[in-house]
């Protein structure tokens, strides 16, 4: 789809904005929990990206008339991939983000220096100016299947939302939601199907650009990125937002600690599958309207499911640095592993190895996930006996404290 590419009681907020004890957290190291469900998001994007860095602008080229295992793990990436993993990042970045400002805040109301106080309060705009950067850097000259960018921009407008209480929160994000499914709505009816399908002509023409010259393929994806600057503003920018000011409340109430109750957890499984559900049927329709219409149900469906994510690991997990550590250790460098991604994608599937996007079917790409997953899972825990962070994590941290 072109536009559709997600502590127990006694630390409960103590009043409206969400500041509780866990404020604690905030000076001793790093959230296991958060570490791991960061881990976990990042692996779980590569299961859909890994096939737009084959064809960066249609993604999988199905068979025609599809086979049925691409048929079933479709059906299966409905229920519990498409959507997830990207819901459930956004919704990380947007609890970051205020663990930032809480941070900043904190060290803030400790400084003698008014000059040092207001560096304080620029270095979260900064450092989201400098994602921006990356972003397009990122999108032009690797993959512009990036998350990067979009974030950046969301995070300049969720900041202005730090002091919300979690209603007032809630409020804003289901009317950011209605915004960018509404302009998503219009824009789908307006698209026009290509026939794009394993050995077609406008098949074998998009693969002749993603597997040639690596200039041409700069020149198209800077093309790509300038589209989304004109379609973030009134689509990607209020979804995006909205999910982080989610994300935001789950931090303010304590989600990151306790999980969610049975009954959420419930209705979070009814709301997924029902959505799930409708996205699954309007995906098989021969109506390309249909087909991008089914996106909208998606990244609803996406929502409660990635939620439920969220609960398993913080329940396994619970907050200790000695569980789920290979997560946690992707986690702690995802940034870096983020672009690593792309770049062994990229290589492998337009440079290295073309003749895969000939042969691979949908189980085969899942399995190339699997492996550079685990390839991931490894590579990160080798990194971090020797370093405390990832080369991007550094850089970012230098640059943002720059000239303070």
């Amino acid at each position: 789809m072109l536009i559709n590419r997600k502590i127990d009681q006694s630390l409960a907020p103590s009043n409206d904005n969400g500041f509780s004890r866990h404020q604690t957290l905030l000076t001793h190291g790093r959230i296991a929990n958060l570490d791991a469900i960061r881990g976990f998001a990042l692996l779980g994007i590569l299961f859909l990206n890994i096939y737009f860095m084959a064809n960066n602008f249609y993604g999988y080229a199905p068979h025609l008339p599809e086979i049925a295992s691409d048929l079933t793990i479709e059906i299966v990436s409905n229920f519990l991939l498409e959507g997830r993993f990207i819901s459930l990042f956004s919704m990380l970045f947007g609890a970051g983000l205020w663990l930032q400002y809480q941070k900043t805040t904190s060290l803030d109301s400790k400084s003698d220096s008014e000059s040092e106080s207001e560096h304080g309060k620029n270095r979260i705009t900064r450092r989201l100016y400098l994602l921006i950067g990356l972003g397009a850097i990122h999108g032009v000259f690797l993959f512009s299947g990036d998350i990067l960018l979009s974030y950046g921009l969301c995070g300049l407008v969720v900041c202005r939302y730090f002091t919300l209480g979690p209603k007032q929160l809630l409020a804003k994000s289901a009317k950011f939601m209605l915004i960018a499914m509404a302009v998503i709505a219009l824009i789908s009816i307006t698209l026009e199907d290509e026939q794009f399908y394993r050995g077609s002509d406008y098949f074998i023409e998009q693969l002749a650009l993603w597997t040639g010259s690596y200039a041409d393929q700069v020149v198209m994806q800077a093309y790509m990125i300038g589209y989304m600057l004109l379609i973030i503003p009134i689509s990607i920018l209020w979804y995006g937002a909205s999910l982080m000011l989610i994300g935001m409340t789950l931090m303010k109430q304590g989600y990151f600690e306790r999980g969610f109750s049975h009954k959420q957890l419930g209705l979070f499984a009814c709301i997924g599958i029902a959505f799930a559900s409708i996205d699954s049927l309007l995906s098989l329709s021969d109506s390309a309207v249909l087909k991008e219409v089914s996106g909208i149900f998606m990244m609803l469906g996406a929502i409660p499911t990635a939620l439920i994510y969220w609960h398993i690991i913080v329940k396994v997990c619970q907050n200790n640095p000695l569980k789920l550590t290979l997560l946690q250790n992707i986690g702690r460098l995802s940034l870096s592993f983020y672009i690593l991604q792309s770049l062994l994608g990229v290589l492998l599937l337009r440079h290295w190895m073309p003749q895969w996007q000939m042969e691979f079917d949908r189980i085969d790409y899942m399995l190339l996930a699997i492996v550079l997953g685990l390839l991931q899972l490894f590579l990160a825990a080798v990194y971090l006996r020797f370093f405390s962070q990832g080369p991007l994590e550094y850089l970012m941290t230098k640059l943002t404290r720059r000239g303070q």
